[in-house]
């Protein structure tokens, strides 16, 4: 890795694994400048979701959110590349697909503010923390 290069975790969730979009959306991340590391489908439970977004276990949609990331397959990726944090989330779009900019991936794929088809790691702490998760060794 040089200098100004980072590594993030993108994850296929749910809904893009079960509408097959899995080669879609890799390649689109390889066709944006951002190499893939690492991949591999997983299938979590809902207490491991729980671990992953205790972060965000005090707002609302924390339980539907835990629920429905352990609702099926999802594959998870190391992404590296300039400043691959910013560039991930400005590929991925807005969380809310409606308002996601065209072209974005959550535009492309994204079904409700729920079933957004991707995630992605939103600082270089998270992004350290959540790749030791899915990729201990």
């Amino acid at each position: 890795m040089n200098n100004n290069e980072e590594r993030t975790l993108s994850i296929i969730k749910p809904d893009a694994v079960e509408r097959n979009l899995e080669n879609n959306i890799k390649n689109f991340f390889s066709n944006n400048s951002l190499r893939i590391v690492d991949s591999k489908k997983i299938q979590i439970t809902k207490e491991e979701a729980e671990e992953f977004y205790k972060v965000h276990q005090s707002k609302p949609f924390y339980n539907d959110l835990c629920s429905y990331l352990s609702s099926g397959p999802i594959v998870v990726i190391i992404l590296e590349g300039q400043n691959a944090i910013s560039e991930n989330r400005r590929l991925m779009g807005a969380t809310d697909p409606k308002k996601a900019e065209k072209g974005t991936l959550r535009f492309l794929y994204g079904i409700s503010i729920d079933k957004n088809s991707v995630h992605g790691s939103d600082s270089l702490d998270n992004a350290k923390k959540e790749i030791d998760f899915f990729f201990k060794n």
